[in-house]
């Protein structure tokens, strides 16, 4: 039986370093899959109108690209405040989220790790769990964190909230379509040994992989499962 995957995310760019394997894994394995990007991830970096307007623009141009090479549906844009999803209440951003997620009706979702340096991760992690609670009609499976370069691996604070992951997918067969939706990224990515380049994302990979005995690895953290 086919699922449903909602990659649920606060960036373009953070769906294919944080899980672009697993989800187009996913793809290959006949699921539909979504995502969902909440901030517009270029307003706290644009100074005029008319240039946050044209970077809008091609951030998201790069992500239906990149989307469209991992084997995803169409993304969402919810164009919330970049990095200020906390000036927000928290109700604002679930009364934005929520519908669209009730539409699609997942089964399975991958959001940020709730630790994450990034504000904007933590507040969409802390949506997805709370408009995701679990209720006795609720269709969700599971829900998986994962880990997002130059952000996860930041957090310099509090060690309850460091990524220890206990989940992991061998994406050894479509790690290429991860690279490729991050090439669609150039704007943002960047040159080794910066976290957001294409050899470090290629070094967690092979982390990762060797520390369960596969070739490439992506790690989540599970913050629910449930088998029906």
């Amino acid at each position: 039986m086919s699922e449903v995957v909602a990659a649920i995310v606060a960036h373009a760019d953070d769906e294919a370093l944080g899980c672009g394997g697993t989800l187009a894994k996913h793809v290959a394995s006949g699921d539909s899959v979504y995502v969902v990007f909440v901030a517009d991830g270029t307003g706290s970096r644009s100074e005029g109108q008319s240039e946050g307007a044209l970077a809008l623009q091609q951030r998201q141009r790069a992500a239906i690209d990149a989307v469209s090479k991992i084997g995803a549906q169409s993304p969402i844009f919810l164009d919330l405040p970049d990095n200020q999803l906390d000036a927000l209440s928290l109700l604002e951003v679930i009364k934005t989220l929520e519908p669209v997620l009730t539409e699609i009706d997942p089964t399975i979702i991958y959001t940020h790790h709730g630790g994450d340096l990034n504000i904007d991760h933590r507040t969409v992690c802390q949506a997805v769990m709370t408009i995701f609670r679990p209720m006795p009609s609720s269709g969700v499976k599971a829900i998986y964190g994962f880990e997002t370069m130059s952000s996860t691996e930041w957090r310099f604070d509090e060690p309850r909230a460091h990524f220890t992951p206990n989940r992991y997918v061998d994406v050894s067969n479509t790690f290429e379509k991860k690279v490729a939706a991050l090439r669609a990224y150039d704007i943002e990515m960047r040159e080794f040994p910066h976290p957001r380049s294409i050899k470090a994302v290629e070094a967690l990979a092979t982390y990762r992989g060797a520390t369960v005995g596969c070739t490439l690895a992506e790690a989540f953290t599970v913050l629910r499962q449930v088998d029906f």
